[in-house]
């Protein structure tokens, strides 16, 4: 291109890698600075990526006046540092969740719609290759409509993931545990399946093995009813011994599905199945490891990018996100914090 968008990311922790990466390689945008408060990241990364380290995001936005900035923060920083972008006449592309408080990330979202700016929401999986097959035979109608749906994930994070952190299974600064920073995906993959205003949310959950993020809730179990008719129930956990791959299942009127982030199989009740499968790997690594399934950061980053340019409609806006966002907080509102009983 004759113009490519100038890129700042600002946070170099875990996640990082999936947006540098994607920038890197990116046929619309360029990087022209990185930035965290611990300096020594904030140099990693723009050595490794070729651009300038900064400490200051103030001092970055106003030196920089980047096109985007790519908001890779712990949750509770994402809204306020998206509002000090808009204010300067920023694009925002921020990672999930949108805050830890609806009200927050409501306000960001006006705010980028009163400076007529692009606001992105990563939810990076549903770019992968299951999710889009599931989504294009919903819309097809050849399923029919949905009439139920689950989603079962049961994941790793031990002790050492919260007590390294500074931020990780806190009220204040993560906004809960596995249902925001894990199943938010799955959640999100499912309402966006099932295209419809909620009705109704029941839920529970409590901590049952963290000592570190004893804060928050490791488990959490609940049934979603929507305006269509469909009951969604859904199971998360993040004590479990290793990360499985998610399950989601969807009964429709003329078949079911079952996908994940990876594989999806669409079975048909005239006998016909189709199935889709994600091939690529993911090229972000972190430890030589990759860091994700796949490139599906990559993709809906690009797409962020084209619609900055004015070249396609936004897919998934600030405005669009705030029902994910919604629906977590009234899981957390109504799911309360059992505590553990324990035997002498």
């Amino acid at each position: 291109m004759d113009k490519k968008l100038r890129v700042a990311v600002i946070g170099c922790g875990r996640i990082s890698p999936m947006h540098l990466d994607a920038i890197k390689t990116s046929e619309y945008a360029s990087l022209v600075a990185c930035c965290d408060i611990k300096k020594e990241r904030a140099i990693e990364a723009a050595t490794q990526y070729g651009a300038e380290a900064y400490t200051s995001y103030e001092k970055m936005l106003k030196e920089v006046m980047p096109d985007v900035v790519h908001l890779c923060l712990p949750h509770y920083l994402h809204s306020e540092y998206a509002i000090k972008a808009f204010e300067l006449g920023i694009n925002v592309l921020t990672e999930k969740p949108m805050d830890v408080d609806y009200a927050s990330a409501e306000k960001a979202v006006n705010v980028a719609k009163e400076k007529n700016l692009m606001y992105g929401v990563i939810f990076q999986c549903r770019y992968n290759a299951s999710a889009q097959a599931v989504k294009h035979a919903i819309e097809s109608g050849r399923l029919g409509k949905i009439i139920s749906a689950r989603s079962i994930l049961t994941w790793a994070r031990p002790d050492e993931y919260y007590s390294q952190s500074d931020w990780k299974g806190t009220w204040d600064k993560e906004g809960g545990g596995v249902v925001i920073d894990q199943a938010i995906h799955s959640i999100d993959l499912t309402n966006w399946c099932i295209n419809s205003k909620v009705k109704r949310v029941e839920c529970s959950m409590c901590n049952r093995r963290h000592d570190s993020g004893k804060e928050v809730e490791d488990t959490a179990e609940g049934l979603i009813t929507y305006e269509n008719g469909v009951s969604y129930a859904f199971y998360c956990m993040n004590n479990y011994g290793y990360s499985e791959p998610i399950e989601i299942k969807l009964f429709c009127e003329k078949g079911k599905v079952t996908f994940g982030y990876d594989d999806a199989v669409i079975e048909y009740d005239d006998g016909s199945v189709e199935r889709a499968h994600t091939t690529e790997e993911c090229t972000a690594t972190v430890d030589g490891k990759p860091k994700y399934w796949c490139n599906c950061h990559s993709r809906q980053i690009e797409q962020f990018y084209r619609a900055c340019l004015k070249l396609e409609p936004l897919e998934i806006s600030g405005e669009q996100a705030l029902n994910t966002h919604k629906l977590i907080t009234d899981i957390y509102n109504v799911g309360g914090l059992r505590p553990r009983v324990k035997r002498t």
